[in-house]
């Protein structure tokens, strides 16, 4: 059924002219074998699935084809109704993919009509041919091959749908060719002779090896290294009183994917590297998908976003030796000490945190703040956490040597195949406009600095709902290396703050993926919505349009006109008011961004933990190539604690800066005592007075 009629909740039909000019307008029906009876009483007989055109299958398993001399026409019925109960949407299977269901929370019925059905007009058709298949039996059975039937009756043959090839088991296909085209053997091979060259008439083997060449799409330039799986979202506690979307009401279900991820190695690189871990989810609401782009810090590195391309890069092979940071890490140290506001984000990964114990045991943080409303168009900024249920458990680097590179991944598939289902508990953080200011002006909290967190005594956490695994995917490479997530996927209800780096992710995301995967990547299973309306746009063609709309207008057409929802809430009642001339806009180092690292090393880290973090960083530091590096760095950990820079100048036998006082950074403005401009430049001290952080002048309409 096409979406067209999917949204009208009308039945499928079409009036088309045949060949001769003329005009056929089918009699309307009431019911399937009424359509047959019209369609046979003008002179139209059945035709099987495997003599239909290629229009014919895509209506394959909802319709009847007729044919008259070379035309056929189609009788479709009307779809069924969307159900709210619980029991029809968990049997519901979006797109033939199972691991997408899930019960579809307070799902609006439409109103239903009886069913109907009409037989549409003639396609014009080239005839078909009189001969069949050699050795075809006269009921329309495949001929015998080797002794074994190739399929079965001709009527049952349909195109393949994603659930149904997954499903299938070996022994239940035939090899063939891309084209389907059954062969002997996959290994034999067309020649001139037995001893003679081979020829390019070959289509098996061109096919296989040309296929064989492509197998790879690029990987992820971070986070290349992954796994994930399916589940289902429940909003246990519910969030109506802040937030608008669907699935923050109390009881909403909706099904969901995962992909966990390290950050800067290759998709070869082990599960269990000193690394930040990415965790993201695809929440398949009623109203389309939320892309969940999380990591399992709740801080990053940096909060410039014209520098992740930059830190990325020193996360990588040195471009002349080809070594990696295990033995060569002098570009790491190179841009974190000319990079301060990244020491929140190394105090975590150097420490006992810096290496999770598999993914089900890390929480997930969103890190930016994001914006919630609610139906009045009150919103309030709000941070999301994803808690583990199993506890946040680390290794050492000891214990990570002993484990298997792929520890995370046969880690999370093994306790889901033994039913223990791993699930996170989703919280959030509360901060109204007027707080965020003060957040600023009293403790130099900035809502918008993705290296800053929000006190949890000042703004408590509160329970929202669960996160549940359940299903591992079939097939690796379609249900996750294919799975693409982009922070600018957001339902009615959350909205972005101004925080910088959130905002050029908002771009970088898809962009991203139109290259990796295709312009086309949102077409495939994994990556589709699940919503109860059929979904359209103006977007056609491109590589690998698999659903490009049919014939509706790709324009916005007064003839044919697309539907349309109105927002719940305006659009200017949830975005600030900002007014300003363009700037050139640098962070600068502050004070304040050593407040949450040291109260890390002060009153976080044990004894203990605080020598294994001296052990790490000086190891790490051990192949680092020049020593004015790592006094630049142990003037960075001394401005966090003078505890701290000194057993690194011991452990590191290098003699750190005395303070970062004066010093000049080529990444950041400097803003302890005589500032001084990042690579020289003049620091504008109206542009970087609050690092970018909410002002009062900014109020919302």
């Amino acid at each position: 059924m096409s979406a067209r009629n999917l949204a009208a909740g009308t039945p499928y039909r079409r009036n088309l002219s045949p060949a001769n000019g003329s005009h056929f307008d089918a009699p309307p029906v009431s019911s399937t074998s009424d359509s047959a009876d019209s369609a046979r009483s003008v002179g139209y007989t059945p035709v099987p699935t495997g003599e239909r055109s290629y229009s014919g299958l895509l209506h394959g398993t909802i319709s009847k084809v007729f044919r008259k001399g070379g035309q056929e026409t189609v009788v479709s019925e009307e779809p069924t109704p969307f159900s709210s109960s619980k029991a029809d949407s968990e049997s519901a299977s979006f797109n033939g993919c199972p691991y997408m269901n899930g019960s579809i929370p307070q799902t609006p019925t439409p109103k239903s009509t009886p069913k109907s059905a009409s037989v549409a007009a003639p396609i014009p058709l080239p005839p078909p041919s009189a001969a069949r298949l050699k050795g075809q039996k006269q009921n329309g059975s495949i001929p015998q091959m080797n002794g074994n039937s190739l399929g079965g009756d001709v009527e049952k043959l349909t195109i393949r749908s994603y659930e149904k090839d997954r499903d299938l088991k070996s022994q239940e296909v035939v090899y063939t060719t891309s084209n389907g085209v059954p062969v002997p053997h996959p290994y034999a091979t067309q020649r001139a002779g037995v001893n003679g060259p081979l020829l390019l008439q070959d289509f098996h083997l061109i096919d296989l090896l040309s296929h064989f060449d492509r197998e790879r799409i690029p990987e992820r330039v971070v986070h290349a290294k992954g796994s994930g799986a399916h589940g289902t979202w429940e909003c246990t506690d519910g969030l109506e009183d802040l937030c608008l979307a669907s699935m923050f009401q109390r009881g909403a279900t909706c099904p969901l994917t995962i992909r966990f991820s390290t950050v800067g190695g290759e998709s070869g690189s082990p599960d269990l590297a000193r690394d930040p871990r990415g965790f993201a989810v695809k929440f398949r609401t009623v109203e389309g998908n939320w892309d969940f782009v999380a990591n399992n810090t709740p801080v990053f590195f940096l909060r410039d976003p014209a520098k992740f391309p930059h830190f990325i890069h020193t996360q990588k092979r040195d471009p002349a030796t080809h070594l990696g940071g295990g033995d060569d890490s002098t570009m790491f140290w190179d841009y974190l000490s000319q990079n301060p506001e990244s020491i929140h984000q190394l105090m975590i990964l150097m420490s006992d945190r810096g290496i999770p114990a598999g993914w089900r045991h890390m929480h997930g943080y969103y890190g930016h703040t994001l914006k919630i409303v609610n139906d009045n168009g009150d919103w309030v900024y709000v941070q999301f956490h994803l808690i583990s249920d199993q506890g946040n458990k680390f290794f050492t680097s000891e214990e990570a040597s002993t484990k298997s590179p792929d520890w995370g991944q046969k880690d999370l598939y093994e306790a889901i195949e033994r039913g223990e289902y791993p699930s996170w508990t989703m919280k959030v953080q509360i901060m109204t406009q007027e707080q965020a200011e003060e957040a600023w002006e009293r403790k130099r909290i900035n809502v918008f600095d993705l290296t800053h967190v929000w006190p949890h005594t000042d703004y408590p956490l509160r329970s929202v709902g669960k996160v549940t695994l359940n299903s591992n995917p079939s097939n690796y490479f379609a249900e996750v290396e294919q799975a693409t997530f982009n922070p600018a996927h957001m339902i009615p209800g959350v909205e972005p703050s101004a925080d910088p780096v959130l905002q050029a992710r908002l771009f970088s995301y898809p962009d991203a993926h139109r290259h990796r995967v295709g312009p086309n990547y949102q077409q495939l299973p994994v990556n589709q919505s699940a919503t109860p309306y059929a979904t359209g746009n103006f977007q056609r063609d491109g590589a690998m349009a698999f659903y490009n709309q049919g014939g509706r207008p790709a324009y916005l057409s007064s003839i044919e006109p697309i539907k349309f929802q109105e927002r719940r809430v305006n659009l200017n009642k949830v975005h600030g008011q900002f007014i300003g001339e363009a700037v050139s806009y640098l962070s600068e180092i502050r004070p304040e961004d050593f407040n949450a690292p040291r109260a890390l090393w002060q009153k976080v880290f044990s004894d203990e933990s605080k020598e294994r973090f001296i052990q790490t960083v000086a190891g790490h530091m051990s192949t680092c190539k020049r020593k004015e590096i790592i006094a630049r760095q142990i003037a960075i950990f001394r401005q966090v604690s003078p505890d701290l820079g000194a057993r690194l100048e011991k452990a590191t036998s290098v003699r750190g800066y005395g303070s970062i006082e004066g010093m000049s950074f080529n990444g950041t403005h400097n803003g302890f005592g005589i500032k001084r401009g990042a690579n020289g430049l003049r620091q504008d001290a109206e542009v970087v007075f609050n690092n970018g952080a909410p002002q009062k002048t900014q109020k919302a309409r």
